[in-house]
C-alpha cells in the first residue's frame, strides 16, 4: 500500500479552494473589524479618523451593551439547556425500536434545514396576538391573552422557545448516532443485574454520551451567539424596546441602522474574544467530565 502522495503540488490544489474561501470570508472581514475598530467612520465610510481605544471604552461604559449582553447570557443558557435537554429526550425515543419511528426521526431532524428567517416567520405566525393558533388556545383553556410584543419578558422567552426548536434537529442527529454506538450488551447486562430504565441511562447511557453532548454544548452555544439574527430579526427585531436586542443584533443595529462602523467593529471584536475565552473554559473545565470510553 502506497503510503505517500505521488504528487507533492496536487494535495495542496485540493484543499486551496476551501483555503481561498476561509481566507475570503473569515480571515479578511477579521482583521478588517479590528482594524476598523480603532476609527471612528464617517457614515458613507469615505473618511477615517484613529480614535485609539475610544469606541471600546465606550462600549464598556455604555449601559445599553451591558444590558445586551446579560440578555445574550441568559438567551444563550436557556437556548442551550433547553436544545440539549429535550434533544436527549426526544433522541432516546426516537432510538426504541418501534414500528413507524422512521418517519418521526425525519420529521424531527427537519427543524434544522429550516432557515432562521423560515423559523422566525413560522413562530411569530404561531404566537400572533390577534390570529396565532397557539394564543388562541392559551386563551381558550386558561383565559389569558399573550401580547407578547408589548412584554419583553414573555418575547424574550418566546425567542428562546423558537431558537431551541431550530437547534432541535441538530441536536437529535448527534444523539441519535451516539445512543447508537453503545454496545447493547451493556445494557443488556444491567437490565439482568435489576437496573431500571432511569438508572440505566443515568450510569450507563449518559457517561457514554459525554463526548457527543460535550460537542454539543459547543455548538449550540455558537449557534445562540452568533446564529439567531434572522430568527429574532423577523420576530422582533430587538423588541419590544430592546427586551431581546442580544449582542449580535445590538452589532447589527450600530452598524447598519445608525452607521457607526467604528463602535460596531470594536462589539464585533469583544463578542469574538468573549464567545473564544468561554468555548476555551468550557474546553478546560467542562471537558473533564467527558468519558472516552
Amino acid at each position: 500500500m502506497q503510503r505517500r502522495f505521488p504528487n507533492k503540488v496536487l494535495p495542496y490544489l485540493l484543499v486551496s479552494p476551501s483555503i481561498v474561501v476561509v481566507i475570503i470570508f473569515l480571515v479578511i472581514p477579521t482583521i478588517q473589524s479590528l482594524y476598523m475598530s480603532f476609527f471612528r467612520v464617517s457614515p458613507f465610510g469615505d473618511r477615517l479618523i484613529f480614535v485609539k481605544l475610544y469606541n471600546f471604552t465606550k462600549l464598556f461604559k455604555s449601559t445599553d451593551y451591558v444590558h445586551s449582553l446579560l440578555i445574550t447570557l441568559v438567551f444563550a443558557a436557556a437556548v442551550v439547556a433547553l436544545g440539549i435537554t429535550i434533544g436527549l429526550l426526544i433522541s432516546v425515543v426516537l432510538n426504541q425500536r418501534l414500528k413507524g419511528l422512521n418517519y418521526y426521526r425525519t420529521l424531527f431532524i427537519w427543524t434544522y434545514a429550516i432557515s432562521p428567517a423560515v423559523a422566525g416567520t413560522i413562530w411569530a405566525l404561531m404566537f400572533d396576538p390577534s390570529s396565532g393558533p397557539i394564543v388562541y388556545i392559551i386563551k381558550t383553556l386558561f383565559n389569558v391573552k399573550l401580547n407578547w410584543m408589548m412584554n419583553g419578558n414573555l418575547a424574550l422567552v418566546i425567542v428562546i422557545i423558537a431558537a431551541s426548536w431550530k437547534m432541535l434537529g441538530y441536536n437529535i442527529i448527534f444523539f441519535l448516532a451516539g445512543l447508537q454506538t453503545i454496545p447493547e450488551e451493556l445494557l443488556e447486562a444491567a437490565s439482568i443485574d435489576g437496573a431500571s430504565s432511569v438508572r440505566k441511562f443515568f450510569k450507563i447511557t449518559l457517561p457514554l454520551l459525554s463526548p457527543t453532548t460535550f460537542f454539543l454544548l459547543i455548538m449550540n452555544m455558537l449557534y445562540a451567539f452568533f446564529q439567531v439574527f434572522g430568527l429574532i430579526d423577523i420576530m422582533t427585531k430587538g423588541g419590544p424596546g430592546n427586551a431581546t436586542e442580544v449582542l449580535v443584533y445590538k452589532l447589527y443595529r450600530d452598524g447598519f441602522i445608525n452607521l457607526d462602523t467604528g463602535f460596531a467593529s470594536a462589539q464585533s471584536v469583544v463578542l469574538f474574544v468573549f464567545v473564544a475565552i468561554l468555548t476555551a473554559l468550557q474546553f478546560k473545565y467542562a471537558e473533564r467530565r467527558v468519558f472516552y470510553g
